[in-house]
């Protein structure tokens, strides 16, 4: 028999709770809605001002915008900006990699986020901290056991103030019962769920857990407003990976159907805005997919999928002309810049704003409210 390689195991790991963390980050980072933007060069606001007519032409014909970011996004203190456009109608679908995700919950839940990196690895403590690793991990493997997503399971653990655990016999019983049935729903979920609160030996229950600080909260808001915010992480990138209750069944499951939920709104994106900001890495991968898909569903249906606003916002130098000159030759630097190589093979009208976020989405935020206007 095949032996599995030794693993590390986190059940021995120095866990300390949020409270004794150094954060580096809390609420004073939001931006109000009414401050001023950042003023930009004529040529860079032109620009910004027909996204926003993009944006304003989507939601009118009723296609997807969608927003895929980096955490730095938020913990820039954009959430104000982009909840109120959520609520407005501007943004039907937001998109994150797992430290987005982190950020907004600890937030939400501590008040504070972002801890110092460098620090805490030299004591040996980056992300071992109790309330993080246990309660985001634990609401995926609750969400996922009851068909959710990923970042649904994290709103709904806002919203709800709370985790509701069901008792090991409990459950037991209803696998049982899924066992019988010719199409089981959610069995999987339901078995990684199992061995999560057996190998933590959680007690069943209300785990109250109040967030005071969640009007600020992207996760809470997408939730309450019923708008998709998927989170689309990466194995080992973030911090609740190093916590024992991490299960990576449940987590899988909750990726998988938030993916495939962005997949569903990148479908509808004919007439519709791709929004990407400060993510060089996941929304690219992502969206080349979930198109691809799309777009082999559209040609089967006899529909267009053709017609769409590609905007990807990064620091990274870039003065290759995409739109006129096409793919630049591999002897070009330009050819390594991944993004924008990836994004200009996606069809669709792309652009390139070489801009730091926060000046990029606070002229975007204000190009919108005066051409509403």
């Amino acid at each position: 028999m095949t032996r599995p390689y030794p693993r590390l195991d986190r059940h021995k790991l120095k866990i300390l709770p949020l409270r004794l963390r150094e954060s580096k980050a809390d609420s004073s980072v939001l931006v109000p809605l009414e401050a001023l933007p950042p003023a930009l060069p004529e040529a860079a606001t032109q620009r910004i001002q027909a996204l926003a007519q993009a944006m304003i032409n989507a939601k009118g014909r009723g296609a997807a915008v969608i927003l895929t970011y980096g955490a730095h996004l938020f913990r820039n203190g954009m959430s104000l900006m982009i909840i109120d456009l959520m609520k407005r109608g501007y943004l039907t679908h937001l998109c994150t990699n797992g430290a987005g995700g982190i950020h907004d919950w600890e937030l939400a839940f501590h008040g504070r986020t972002t801890e110092d990196v460098q620090k805490y690895l030299q004591e040996g403590q980056f992300g071992i901290w109790q309330e993080t690793g246990l309660y985001q991990n634990l609401a995926l493997s609750l969400g996922a056991a009851q068909g959710l997503g990923y970042g649904q399971s994290l709103g709904k653990l806002i919203a709800e103030e709370g985790l509701q655990v069901p008792s090991v016999a409990d459950l037991r019983k209803e696998i049982a019962l899924a066992l019988t049935q010719e199409t089981p729903e959610n069995l999987a979920g339901k078995a990684a769920l199992l061995e999560n609160l057996t190998s933590l030996n959680q007690a069943p229950g209300k785990i109250q857990l109040p967030h005071p600080q969640r009007e600020a909260s992207l996760l809470f808001q997408a939730f309450h407003l019923g708008i998709p915010l998927s989170i689309c992480p990466g194995i080992g990138y973030d911090i609740i990976y190093n916590h024992p209750a991490n299960q990576g069944a449940s987590l899988g499951q909750a990726a998988v159907a938030d993916f495939l939920s962005f997949a569903d709104s990148v479908n509808r994106l004919e007439g519709g805005v791709y929004l990407s900001v400060g993510s060089a890495v996941m929304s690219p991968m992502i969206l080349e997919k979930a198109l691809s898909m799309a777009r082999n569903l559209a040609l089967q249906e006899s529909r267009p999928l053709n017609n769409y606003k590609i905007a990807v916002v990064d620091m990274q130098p870039g003065t290759w002309n995409w739109a006129e000159d096409g793919e630049p030759p591999k002897n070009n630097p330009a050819y390594y810049l991944r993004f924008c190589k990836s994004f200009s093979r996606m069809g669709g009208d792309f652009e390139y704003f070489e801009l730091d976020n926060r000046v990029f989405f606070h002229n975007l935020y204000r190009a919108i409210n005066s051409l509403e206007a």
